[in-house]
């Protein structure tokens, strides 16, 4: 077992849990069997669910009755007390029984009780949300999507090196291209904070990223950059209209190809093409978001996905871990 990556997973978390997230754990470990899985909750609801369908030496259920509620605030959550499944899993990264932990609960609570837990990285002040964009050549890395409403130019630079050594751990042959989002492309557009950050970064060289200036929100599937830094209020906005945006012109599409004759046929002729569209817009191929600051990896899959996309975020845990995440941030930083 020495050699397998150990995920701790809070098996109570999100809609359709735990039957979402077992079955998520299945379909993985169907692809790949090098992965151990610390589950928590309760223990009789995932035993019938998970039983015979893996290798019983791939995993172990630690039981407990109580979980965060979705509805919970994230001081609710913390006072709900330390048997709660989000708690034990994330405190059993602390322990380092586990190398990374994963819920699709509530995000607010995993932030808290994660912040709770473990410490900090020495000399980065805030965590940040970062999540995987598609882009016309390949994935970027986007930060922060929420976590830091305010942050500061230090802030923002912490958020570089971070964006730039997940980007590094997902894609090792390719070398990350940092850009900050902004409401234009000009030196002098922006507030104060940003443009004391294209200052910093300007200056700072390193050999692990390039900088390439200022992206706006219209340029970032173009994939001429692929980590993009802002501040979590506007990289929110940012990623909540994108996901809009997506699911619009799916619904819309759909909705033509089947609304009348000539539209099912052209459908039925394009039928490879459209899969290929819709596949390509497909939010369960980008599911599970990262907090980067902390000592520990801690990833968010989104709550009201599928197991298809519960387990593209066990895949992005993995990837994590093999590719030394949190090393790479300590040595840049």
């Amino acid at each position: 077992m020495s050699d397998l990556v150990k995920i701790a997973v809070d098996a109570m978390g999100g809609d359709d849990s735990p039957k979402k997230v077992i079955d998520g754990i299945i379909h993985k470990h169907k692809k790949n069997e090098k992965v151990f899985y610390k589950i928590f909750g309760n223990k009789d609801e995932i035993g019938k669910l998970i039983n015979k369908k893996i290798d019983p030496n791939n995993f172990e259920i630690i039981h407990t009755d109580n979980f965060v509620q979705s509805t919970d605030s994230p001081l609710e959550a913390a006072k709900r007390g330390k048997d709660t499944s989000m708690w034990l899993a994330i405190e059993s990264v602390k322990k380092k029984e586990a190398d990374i932990i994963i819920s699709a609960g509530n995000t607010g609570a995993l932030l808290v009780i994660a912040k709770l837990n473990l410490k900090m990285i020495e000399n980065i002040d805030k965590p940040a949300l970062s999540a995987l964009w598609p882009n016309k050549t390949g994935m970027s890395v986007v930060l922060d999507l929420g976590a830091n409403i305010e942050c500061s130019p230090k802030n923002l630079f912490d958020f570089s090196i971070m964006g730039a050594s997940l980007y590094t751990s997902l894609y090792p042959n390719k070398k990350p291209n940092i850009g900050l989002l902004n409401i234009g492309s000009e030196e002098l557009k922006g507030n104060e904070t940003i443009k004391e950050t294209f200052k910093i970064l300007s200056e700072k060289k390193s050999s692990n990223f390039d900088f390439s200036g200022y992206i706006e929100g219209n340029e970032i599937m173009n994939g001429n950059v692929n980590v993009i830094i802002s501040d979590g209020f506007t990289g929110n906005i940012a990623l909540k209209t994108a996901e809009g945006t997506a699911n619009f012109i799916v619904k819309e599409l759909k909705k033509s190809m089947t609304s009348s004759i000539l539209g099912k046929i052209a459908s039925l002729l394009n039928y490879s093409n459209l899969n290929k569209f819709k596949k390509r817009l497909d939010p369960r191929l980008y599911n599970g978001a990262i907090f980067l600051g902390l000592d520990s990896p801690v990833v968010k899959s989104h709550g009201g996905t599928d197991f298809i996309g519960f387990s593209n975020s066990l895949n992005v845990c993995e990837k994590i871990v093999n590719g030394n995440l949190i090393e790479k941030i300590k040595r840049n930083i």
